[in-house]
């Protein structure tokens, strides 16, 4: 992990204001870790600058909390939702990553919004492309 760190993937603006306790487990770092070394870290390189990650662990209470699917891989710790701050450049990523990232889902959130990106550990990546 070069750009990325566990901790800044589990920790929450949400869950820090609702009081609830978003620790990651070791399943959950395990999974951080193949989505960062296989998505996130590559395309920050690509990128040459920093990325925001919104979102990434959601513990049960918390993934409830925002309103996330019921089976919301954010609850494995394989998935993430970035940002640059800019939907235009939001849509390059989106755009680089489905040509040349491993993923499970790549969803464009409202219009480039964010983009959320997942990836399974265990090698089983559908590669859906979705637009939500």
């Amino acid at each position: 992990m070069k750009y990325f760190t566990i901790a800044e993937l589990c920790r929450s603006n949400t869950a820090d204001h609702l009081g609830i306790n978003n620790r990651c487990y070791q399943e959950h770092v395990t999974a951080l870790t193949a989505l960062v070394d296989n998505v996130l870290d590559p395309l920050r390189t690509w990128w040459g600058k920093p990325l925001i990650v919104s979102s990434g662990y959601r513990c049960l209470e918390l993934n409830a909390a925002v309103k996330g699917s019921k089976t919301s891989q954010h609850m494995k710790g394989e998935a993430a939702d970035i940002d640059t701050g800019d939907r235009q450049q939001n849509k390059l990523l989106f755009e680089y990553i489905k040509e040349n990232l491993p993923f499970d889902q790549l969803i464009d959130e409202s219009n480039f919004a964010w983009v959320h990106v997942s990836y399974r550990s265990d090698g089983n990546n559908r590669k859906q492309v979705l637009k939500l």
